[in-house]
């Protein structure tokens, strides 16, 4: 199967080629958008042979000794490398990577802003006093705040200004296109480029986790002969789950979070969990449309 490009009718621009599936927004003088878009299509068209030439190193765990050589995968190991010794393979970190790589083409005089949206991973452009972007993020479908019951749909918003560092935005989760160890609903993250957020996401959501009767897990390579987890146990169902429970998992979660921030890994995380949220680090968050206050401690500083 070759690569496809489309311009969609609000003027975005779809690449997709295989499991790769890209969204592009860009804003800035017609000249120079129409270029940085021939750019990324000439960028785009071999990306995925490359990641394919290395995917047996990509899929084992990342080590210092083993970087894989190509640009993509080069900066997918790079990311995850800071999480070893834990199991973590350069795969948790591809989204965001190719995000990347195709938004680097986009940075050129006369663009303004640039999105690269890689199946709900995204780097992002802003040149300096470009608009700031605002990103939805979804919650939960239904649950309970600080125990009141409530709908929620895109309740929350991650603001990403032309003066912040941030520069890619990721969500993990065990209800996502990915294998999660954990079991929050989402765990949406800033950092400074896609593939560090994919990363920093994805080891959040593994890390919102805890013991309780009906959460089923199987080998995540019977769920997905590919898999770069092998038999590791991964989440398949969550029932709804008991308050302490689930504070106890938000607990793990924000405790991970707080650590990379702290690291340098990651410059804020927004954790859901059941109708429950906590907001971590520097990122600034607008909540709207909550039915009720959060905790204190479930409040971005």
């Amino acid at each position: 199967m070759s690569a496809s490009r489309a311009r969609l009718p609000d003027g975005r621009v779809h690449f997709q080629h295989g499991p790769i599936d890209l969204v592009i927004a860009v804003d800035g003088e017609p000249a120079a958008v129409a270029d940085g878009i021939d750019r990324a299509w000439r960028r785009f068209g071999p990306l995925l042979g490359e990641l394919v030439a290395e995917l047996l190193l990509l899929r084992r765990c990342a080590e210092a000794h083993a970087a894989p050589v190509g640009a993509v995968a080069a900066r997918m190991h790079a990311a995850v490398l800071p999480f070893r010794p834990r199991f973590v393979t350069p795969m948790a970190a591809v989204a965001g990577a190719v995000a990347d790589e195709i938004l680097g083409c986009l940075r050129a005089p006369g663009i303004a802003r640039a999105c690269v949206n890689n199946g709900g991973d995204i780097a992002l452009y802003l040149a300096p006093g470009a608009p700031a972007y605002s990103i939805g993020v979804a919650l939960d479908r239904r649950g309970a705040l600080d125990g009141r019951d409530s709908a929620v749909s895109m309740p929350a918003a991650l603001h990403v200004a032309a003066d912040a560092p941030w520069r890619g935005v990721a969500t993990s989760g065990w209800r996502g296109r990915s294998l999660s160890l954990g079991i929050a609903d989402s765990v949406t993250v800033l950092a400074v480029d896609g593939a560090r957020a994919d990363a920093a996401a994805t080891m959040i959501a593994n890390a919102v986790d805890v013991d309780a009767p009906g959460i089923v897990r199987a080998p995540a390579s019977s769920l997905r002969d590919d898999s770069d987890l092998g038999g590791i146990p991964a989440t398949v169902e969550v029932p709804p789950l008991p308050d302490e429970a689930v504070r106890r998992a938000l607990d793990a979660g924000e405790a991970e979070a707080r650590r990379c921030v702290a690291r340098g890994l990651a410059g804020g995380a927004l954790i859901a969990l059941q109708g429950r949220w906590r907001a971590v680090g520097e990122a600034r968050v607008e909540a709207r449309g909550l039915a009720g206050p959060a905790r204190r401690d479930a409040v971005a500083a």
